[in-house]
């Protein structure tokens, strides 16, 4: 099942996709909430309850939905650095022992088809496409056994990265550098995790205005989900609605001879295998 969140005259408002059409779940089941998290939280409830709902609910075309982002407010973004084995190969660096975990604001936020906003304080914005792994139900130090059951779904993602102020700031800027509004592109829909039991091979692409940067698997992944899972819960609790980029792979911009950084009016796509394809405009602030 793909879940989206639509923007309704009351607020936002959890949907599936059915044959091209949105079908708002809690219309069709007054059970399931509205609010995406919640939804969430629910768990393997939810999904059977919603797949029932999506049978015999009343479709709304998707050209009168405005989507949002499937989350549109995460309580944290959580991004994982240096997670391909061809991409730290590409940058000349020793796979790390443990994970490189980094953030973004949650403002960073943005869906399908919105626009990546290119700042004025940074003239080299790069992409990054990612698999991100959408948590379901809230835990602490979670078992690495038992780390899969956590998984509401999966969605394309995009790590956009201003790499000057990341790399050239002092002390090196990540959470800045990373967390300029619409620098966390996430879509089309969440697939959720029942219809993607193994993610661990999947084909990961971008495209930027046609032309292949990245070409990779997930299979290239050097921490896996579960890895990745265990360990942040160790610091702190995951709730529903977090977001997990678990890294990108190699064809980064800024390694490029010369670099390849976006520039107003590029369109960015990236596509993942059994997931969907995100697709983004550039336009300038």
């Amino acid at each position: 099942m793909r879940i989206v969140t639509y923007q309704s005259n009351t607020g936002p408002r959890v949907a599936a996709l059915r044959d091209g059409d949105c079908v708002d779940l809690n219309q069709a089941d007054p059970g399931l909430p509205e609010c995406i998290k919640k939804f969430l939280a629910m768990g393997r409830e939810a999904v059977r309850r919603a797949q029932s709902a999506l049978a015999h609910g009343k479709p709304i075309p998707l050209n009168q939905c405005r989507l949002l982002p499937v989350i549109p407010a995460p309580e944290k973004i959580i991004c994982v650095g240096l997670n391909y084995a061809d991409h730290a190969a590409e940058t000349g660096a020793k796979p790390p022992s443990d994970p490189i975990v980094f953030n973004k604001f949650p403002t960073a936020v943005c869906g399908h088809g919105d626009d990546i906003v290119l700042p004025r304080a940074s003239q080299q914005v790069d992409y990054e496409a990612e698999l991100v792994v959408v948590i379901g139900k809230g835990g602490k130090n979670i078992p690495r056994a038992e780390a899969m059951s956590y998984v509401a779904g999966y969605c394309c993602g995009n790590d956009v990265s201003a790499r000057d102020w990341q790399t050239q700031k002092p002390g090196g800027q990540w959470l800045l550098g990373k967390s300029f509004d619409t620098f966390a592109p996430i879509g089309p829909a969440m697939v959720t995790a029942d219809e993607l039991p193994d993610p661990s091979n999947l084909r990961i692409q971008l495209r930027l205005n046609g032309q292949v940067m990245q070409d990779s698997s997930t299979a290239q992944l050097i921490f896996s989900i579960e890895q990745l899972i265990a360990y942040v819960s160790q610091v702190c609790r995951l709730s529903p609605g977090d977001l997990l980029f678990t890294g990108t792979p190699g064809g980064v911009g800024f390694i490029r001879k010369p670099p390849v950084y976006l520039k107003p009016g590029d369109v960015v796509e990236v596509e993942i295998e059994r997931i969907g394809v995100l697709r983004n405009r550039v336009t300038a602030e």
